[in-house]
């Protein structure tokens, strides 16, 4: 009694919803008068007869499969590859978001099929099966209505035939979901999902947007004006976020956070219209960033895997005014060469080359990457840890397999299996590129096979190329994200959250290179590098030490000992003074015959000297060349000049030696094993 009295109230519905068909015919003729883009018309009236055949392509092979005893509904043969041919990038997108949602109500469309006596059909053949269940979900999602095109394109037979045959039995389709909601107590076919796929997308559909600047075409100054004239306004972060706001990323300076609500809105505007803002998830950008903190100004840089076309776009913004190349491997096809290189003409890429052979391919003294310093790697993952699946898949060129495992939210042990043997070998080739200095290793997955266990094989493997040196981690150029408890000093790690994806992040460095890198940039000042030098010099076969003199007494040139020297002449010593007896002088130890020889200066900030001593031949006079070293004024590490005690967390630098300043003799320096612990800084570079 119950269904049949819902059976009338659907009755009743269908005639309202044919009398709004009719006044919604006669409307679209004024079509004219209307302010909404074709876009927003095709979602709401139904999509072309492509879109419907490449999404049922889709969903023919990533449907569930179930046992030969429990099979009701057949979907044909799926043993081949789809060939799929989008008309654009939004068909693309739209194809594969209505093959995603037909999976999630896989079960619920086909009982709605089986119990409106829809299905079977001698008519309708297995193979366009899926296509039935494609337009049926989209059928009742515009509430049973008839489809209505603005644009007409070429009919497709198969869609006319299973069009009309659903629209003719609407009426039980409508009374079969209506008994499916009563069963489950949903008020809508969303709350029919499994409670775990629900909090997924629920999660999902909060994840704020996050767009970088393409700051060839805008500045960060133009893009705020932009804004503002928008109605947009800034907040300070992303617990602010509330409508029409915004804020800058606490890690990238170069990109901007929105609310998950305004992506339509914000995909009208100019400024992503032309390409001067373009949404990515976080974690590709932090991966550029990583990237761009290791490289010198003519480094290049390798990516192992063409997929991420926005990621190539990112980093050659961010490297565009230096000398800096970037090379993109595995662009075999003639199609995607096309199509990288229309979405870099449009950001204003031109430091971009694309190479053919797949990344495992090309050998570790391949000519073409002599002078690339950096890899980045973004190996093909399971993906569990993104809220949008569908913006996964197409942005990172995904199997559309792995769409089915996504919305399980779990992976096969089978296919992670096959997933951490690929990477593996991908990093470990990456590893034997002799002039690499650093890899860059970034996934959006959850599970530690492909992260951290991953990264610590091969680098267990000692894999370092032919004279190279190993591998060690680094910490990330950022600070620890404040929302993942899983990330370690060397491992930069965002659990699936309300605010971001998530992003798993491994940098890996030549051991040598990391001093040097420090070096470069002037940050090993008060670090006591002695130790590392002395481990480099026990590797070379050892010198035998020579003495050399104290040097020379305050006040005297530095010059002089180099003249006298080249003149052939001794070098004579004057007799110390009064002050300078009753201060011990300090003991100089051995160095070897070549090398530079300080001499000491006679006032603080002074210039001194160093003078170079190569090894002399015998029977020849080498004439040593004087360099000059010139160091800042410094004062006292832990001493006033009244003699009173200073804080060890107020010495600017641990300086070592005694001079005379203002009559005030400083005390000696402070031991290695008794200096503070403030005056050490593990890792300034970092």
């Amino acid at each position: 009694l119950l269904d049949l009295e819902h059976n009338f109230v659907c009755l009743d519905e269908d005639v309202i919803n044919d009398i709004s068909d009719l006044s919604e015919m006669k409307i679209s003729d004024e079509k004219g008068s209307t302010e909404k883009s074709t876009t927003t018309l095709i979602e709401e009236n139904g999509y072309h007869d492509s879109i419907y055949i490449n999404a049922a392509k889709i969903f023919q092979g990533i449907h569930n499969q179930k046992p030969q005893d429990r099979i009701l509904v057949r979907y044909g043969d799926d043993s081949a590859s789809p060939l799929l041919t989008f008309k654009d990038e939004y068909s693309q997108r739209v194809s594969y978001e209505l093959a995603f949602s037909a999976l999630k109500y896989q079960d619920l469309l086909e009982k709605i099929l089986l119990d409106s006596c829809a299905y079977p059909c001698h008519s309708i053949v297995n193979e366009l099966t899926s296509l039935l269940v494609v337009m049926l979900y989209d059928l009742q999602d515009r509430k049973f209505q008839a489809r209505e095109i603005v644009d007409e394109e070429e009919p497709v037979a198969e869609v006319r035939k299973i069009e009309h045959y659903l629209y003719n039995f609407k009426t039980k389709l409508a009374a079969a979901l209506a008994r499916c909601r009563i069963k489950h107590d949903a008020l809508s076919i969303e709350h029919i999902l499994p409670e775990t796929i629900r909090k997924q997308e629920q999660r999902a559909s909060v994840v704020p947007l996050y767009a970088w600047i393409n700051t060839l075409k805008i500045s960060l100054q133009d893009v705020v004006k932009s804004l503002e004239t928008k109605g947009f306004r800034r907040v300070e972060s992303v617990s602010d976020l509330d409508h029409y706001t915004y804020c800058i990323d606490q890690h990238c300076h170069d990109v901007l956070v929105f609310p998950s609500s305004l992506k339509k809105e914000l995909l009208n505007l100019d400024l992503f219209a032309d390409y001067k803002l373009l949404l990515q998830d976080k974690s590709r950008s932090l991966a550029v960033h990583s990237v761009c903190a290791l490289l010198s100004a003519d480094d290049d840089v390798v990516v192992a895997h063409m997929a991420s076309r926005l990621t190539i776009a990112h980093l050659s913004v961010l490297t565009h005014h230096s000398m800096s190349r970037i090379f993109v491997c595995g662009v075999k096809s003639p199609a995607k060469d096309t199509e990288l290189k229309n979405v870099f003409r449009h950001v204003g890429c031109t430091n971009i080359q694309l190479l053919r052979d797949d990344f495992t391919e090309i050998g570790a003294t391949d000519p073409r990457l002599q002078k690339a310093k950096v890899i980045l790697l973004l190996p093909q993952c399971s993906g569990v840890g993104v809220g949008n699946p569908v913006e996964f898949i197409l942005n990172e060129h995904g199997d559309a397999g792995l769409l089915r495992d996504l919305f399980h939210g779990s992976v096969s042990e089978d296919k992670l299996t096959i997933l951490a043997e690929r990477q593996l070998k991908e990093l470990m080739h990456a590893m034997k590129f002799n002039k690499v200095q650093a890899i860059v290793y970034c996934t959006s997955s959850v599970y530690p096979e492909e992260n951290e266990l991953v990264v610590n094989k091969a680098l267990e493997s000692r894999v370092q190329g032919n004279k190279g040196q190993p591998y060690r981690l680094i910490p990330p150029v950022f600070p620890i994200c404040s929302n993942s408890k899983a990330s370690t000093d060397c491992f930069f790690k965002m659990e699936p959250s309300e605010i971001s994806n998530c992003c798993f992040l491994a940098i890996l460095e030549r051991e040598v290179n990391i001093l040097a890198r420090a070096a470069a940039k002037g940050l090993l000042d008060g670090i006591d590098v002695e130790k590392s030098k002395k481990e480099e010099r026990k590797k070379r076969k050892p010198k035998p030490p020579q003495p050399v003199s104290t040097a020379a007494a305050p006040g005297a040139r530095a010059e002089e000992p180099a003249g006298r020297e080249a003149a052939g002449r001794p070098v004579p010593r004057r007799a110390p003074g009064p002050a300078e007896q009753r201060r011990p002088e300090a003991p100089v130890a051995a160095v070897p015959r070549s090398g530079p020889v300080l001499a000491s200066a006679s006032a603080v900030g002074r210039p001194l000297r160093a003078v170079e001593r190569p090894a002399r031949p015998p029977g020849r006079v080498v004439v040593l060349k004087p360099v000059e070293i010139v160091l800042p004024p410094v004062l006292g590490p832990c001493w006033s000049t009244h003699g009173a005690a200073v804080p060890a967390q107020h010495c600017w630098h641990p300086w070592v030696g005694a001079q005379r300043l203002g009559g005030g003799l400083f005390p000696a320096p402070l031991s290695k094993a008794l200096r503070p612990a403030a005056l050490r800084q593990p890792r300034p570079w970092l």
